[in-house]
């Protein structure tokens, strides 16, 4: 004879259920490290210093060759970070332009905003230094990859 509390419970098997909770978890992971991808730009100066800089960001085709933005765009000591086309433009000292992959290494978020001399990952704090893009904090585990731009005058292209 079989008892009431032998039986089966109706409803989804434990390996149901536990598969679509794991399927939950992964999606808001997911979701939380892939970073606000608005299209916009971020642009922060390195502080106090009355050099933050303002301007209107960039051109509209990713194509290498293409204006990303004017020299005035990018503020001495900190950058800009252009979202949609997935690069970061440093000026680490007075006319020294660099440009880094806006992709954190960590879990591929796009990194936000620059401040004190590194950009930062706002997914899970990871920061890089706006002179070479090496991890300076957080868990990113290498530094965010050099893009090839081009400085020609007042203008800043992706090479």
């Amino acid at each position: 004879m079989t008892s009431a509390s032998q039986q089966p419970a109706p409803g989804p098997a434990r390996r149901t259920v536990v598969a679509a909770v794991g399927a939950a978890g992964l999606t808001a992971a997911l979701t939380a490290c892939s970073g606000s991808d608005d299209g916009g730009s971020t642009s922060v100066g390195a502080g106090s210093d009355g050099k933050g800089g303002g301007g209107s960001g960039g051109g509209d085709a990713a194509a290498g060759g293409t204006a990303l933005a004017s020299t005035a765009d990018i503020p001495e000591g900190g950058g800009k970070v252009f979202a949609d086309k997935k690069v970061v433009v440093t000026q680490p000292k007075a006319g020294e332009f660099k440009a880094f992959s806006a992709t954190c290494t960590h879990r591929g978020c796009v990194v936000k905003g620059i401040a004190d001399g590194v950009i930062n990952c706002p997914c899970h704090n990871s920061r890089f230094s706006i002179a070479d893009g090496s991890v300076q904090g957080g868990p990113a585990p290498e530094p965010l990859p050099a893009v090839e731009i081009t400085v020609n005058g007042d203008s800043i292209t992706l090479a």
